[in-house]
């Protein structure tokens, strides 16, 4: 794929995927990857679009590190962390195996799925125990490395529990900057790092972390579901879009 390309028409796809993503993130604490992977995985192949994601996606929230930091639980936050660590490995070498379409329908089938379980309120009802919570960081990881998808579970799980929005959002958001991290850390031990993707990542940083400044200005906690309406109806546009049948 040429520069010339990219520049004219998959760059363009993804700065629109990107900004998406970032205003969504800003306001709602999560849904980056469920935004912007359909988008991403549409126009360039599967590690590719993980790694310009988590290339931006460490970059874009810094700006909301230190209000997370004062509003969420980060002990929380480092259990969840050392979970995802574990399964991590195992669910990028089932991304490495994974043909393009196959991971076009999978990021788009799991968003679609979870999204519908977040709309009917499927919540786990239980003590929010410490096995639970590295339990529920491992299946994030395992879906991280996979597709990509590393929130959905850990917000499945939060949003059964008895804290405010603020705590809820800003360990969302602190858990998937440790998440972006720890899989741009494994990508390139495994060799599955390239220049184009990770200057890619770099250019879409830029726009991306201007939309989550723009999205965190907005949010309002008085209008929460509100927000998650909005981030909910933007997630389903995303996904759909993303499935390999309107190709």
């Amino acid at each position: 794929m040429s520069w010339e390309t990219l520049i004219t028409t998959e760059l363009g796809w993804i700065v629109f995927g990107a900004v998406l993503a970032g205003l969504v993130r800003g306001f709602a604490g999560f849904g980056t990857a469920m935004v912007f992977l359909p988008v991403a995985g549409s126009v360039v192949s599967p590690i590719w679009a993980l790694t310009i994601m988590v290339v931006m996606d460490v970059i874009g929230p810094l700006p909301n590190v230190p209000r997370a930091l004062r509003d969420g639980h980060p002990g929380d936050v480092l259990r969840l962390s050392a979970g995802m660590l574990l399964a991590l490995p195992i669910g990028v070498l089932v991304l490495s195996m994974m043909a393009p379409d196959a991971y076009r329908y999978a990021v788009s089938i799991i968003a679609l799925v979870l999204l519908v379980a977040l709309i009917m309120g499927l919540r786990y009802r239980g003590v929010l125990s410490r096995k639970l919570i590295y339990g529920t960081g491992a299946i994030g990881g395992f879906l991280a490395g996979s597709t990509g998808l590393a929130g959905p579970p850990v917000i499945m799980l939060y949003m059964a529990s008895t804290h405010p929005a603020a705590v809820i959002r800003a360990n969302l958001m602190l858990f998937l900057v440790c998440a972006d991290a720890m899989m741009l850390v494994l990508f390139a031990l495994n060799g599955l790092l390239s220049l184009t993707p990770v200057l890619m990542g770099l250019i879409v940083a830029v726009p991306y972390l201007l939309a989550n400044v723009a999205g965190a200005a907005i949010f309002r906690p008085d209008y929460e579901k509100a927000y998650r309406m909005a981030a909910y109806v933007i997630i389903a546009v995303s996904a759909v879009s993303g499935l390999p049948i309107w190709d």
